[in-house]
Parts: structure tokens; sequence; C-alpha cells
């Protein structure tokens, strides 16, 4: 696939997003080595599969959508709770990672098919 135009910016974004969540994390004095335990755990939602590609499209664009990732971050400073404000960090960055190097949100029609492009 030929990367150009808004591939382009779909990445930049990704990268941006990446850039900020780690530097909010970082300037929370949170602990690296949760972020580290933690930054692949949103792949998890990748199980859905094993029941179908519609269902596991869906389980996969639950766990990599910022709206969720931002929603646990709002309700962490809402309620002055900084774990759950890392997590969301950990998740938004895990999120900015896989949209930096190509992983969108997915269609019903197969695991490669995104938003991005075709995998």
């Amino acid at each position: 696939m030929k990367i150009s135009g808004p591939h382009v910016l779909l990445r930049l974004e990704g990268l941006a997003a990446l850039g900020a969540t780690v530097l909010a994390y970082a300037s929370g004095g949170f602990p690296w080595t949760r972020f580290l335990l933690l930054f692949l755990l949103p792949d998890l939602t990748m199980v859905g599969y094993l029941l179908g590609p519609r269902v596991g499209a869906a389980f996969y664009d639950a766990g990599h959508t910022y709206c969720a990732a931002l929603a646990l971050w709002m309700l962490g400073f809402a309620g002055h709770h900084p774990l759950l404000q890392s997590l969301a960090l950990i998740w938004a960055a895990h999120i900015g990672f896989d949209r930096l190097v190509g992983y969108g949100l997915k269609y019903g029609s197969g695991f490669k098919d995104t938003h991005l492009g075709r995998v």
C-alpha cells in the first residue's frame, strides 16, 4: 500500500498521541514498569476473533478507540485516582502506537481490513 495524503496524516496523529501520552505519563511520575507491563494489554481484545470476524472486530475496536481511554482518564481525573489516569495514558499510548505503525480500527470483513487501509 502506498503511504500518502491522509495515511501520512493519520500516522502522524498516532505519533502525536503516542508522544503526548508518554509525556503526560512521565510528568505524572507513574512507574515505568507498569507502562512496560501493560502496554500490550489492549491487544488481548483480539481473542474476540475466536468468535468470528464481526465479533472480533467489535472486541478489537472497543479496546482500540480513544473514546474509552479518554473516558477512563476523565473518571480518574474527576475522582482523583492516579492509577486510573496512568492506565488510561498507557491505553491511549498503545492506540497511538498502533495508528503510527498502520493498525487501525477493524471492519467486520476481516482482521486485515482497517480504517487505515488493508494491513
